[in-house]
């Protein structure tokens, strides 16, 4: 190393006859020269130190800069946008054209049984005038014979006179032959128990063979009913 000196044509400073930039200004002191070669692992040189310092200036603002913009512009917004639906799949069972369709069976209504009547009528072809007991109990009465009938309650009638109805079954069908007010019997009104008789062939006359029904009432109530048949 010399003691000669190299003035900057650009600051006016001296610089050593070594040196390939100006000290104060970095002006290269020599156009077109070669920079020397560092001979360390890192350059000495200003030139050198101002470039790796201008890029690394470079990069930390970069670094820099994409992290403010990164918290302004977030990737994924959720304020203020309104989410979409997440769409759930949905399994529709189709029938099978094999599969025989299920029919359900309506229930059969169940038949209501009929209310049990109060009073008791029993069916002869006699009867005791005092204790009203039926003998020869039937329900068939052919010529020649008495059609005797006996009614009974466990209570007292309440009324002076019973109302007997006859009707003919055919085809399940009834005709009515007798009505109550025309088959008005007297009846005792604090008595439990009455019967009745009459001759067979005037019934037979009246009514023909066949299949009938009696009821009897008690003013408007129906207290006791049997079937009969009439035959020749």
């Amino acid at each position: 190393m010399t003691g000669e000196t190299v003035e900057c044509f650009n600051c006016g400073r001296a610089n050593p006859s070594w040196a390939q930039v100006c000290r104060s200004c970095g002006v290269p002191l020599v156009a077109g020269a070669a920079a020397p070669e560092p001979s360390g692992l890192f350059p000495t040189d200003r030139r050198s130190l101002i470039s790796m310092g201008a890029a690394v200036g470079t990069i930390v603002a970069a670094v820099i800069l994409g992290l403010i913009l990164s918290s302004l512009n977030p990737t994924d917004p959720t304020v203020g946008v309104a989410g979409s639906p997440t769409p759930h799949a949905s399994i529709v069972v189709q029938p099978s054209a094999s599969t025989p369709a299920v029919t359900t069976p309506t229930p059969t209504p169940t038949a209501q049984p009929t209310p049990a009547l109060p009073g008791k009528l029993v069916l002869g072809t006699g009867r005791n005038r005092q204790t009203c007991e039926i003998t020869g109990k039937t329900d068939t009465f052919g010529p020649g014979s008495v059609f005797a009938h006996s009614i009974s309650l466990d209570e007292p009638f309440g009324v002076n006179a019973l109302g007997e109805e006859i009707a003919r079954v055919a085809d399940g069908k009834e005709k009515v032959v007798q009505s109550r007010q025309a088959g008005q019997n007297a009846a005792p009104s604090r008595a439990k128990i009455v019967c009745y008789a009459v001759g067979t062939d005037n019934l037979i006359k009246a009514w023909g063979v066949g299949s009938y029904v009696i009821r009897i009432f008690r003013g408007d109530e129906e207290i006791a009913e049997a079937t009969f048949s009439l035959t020749k």
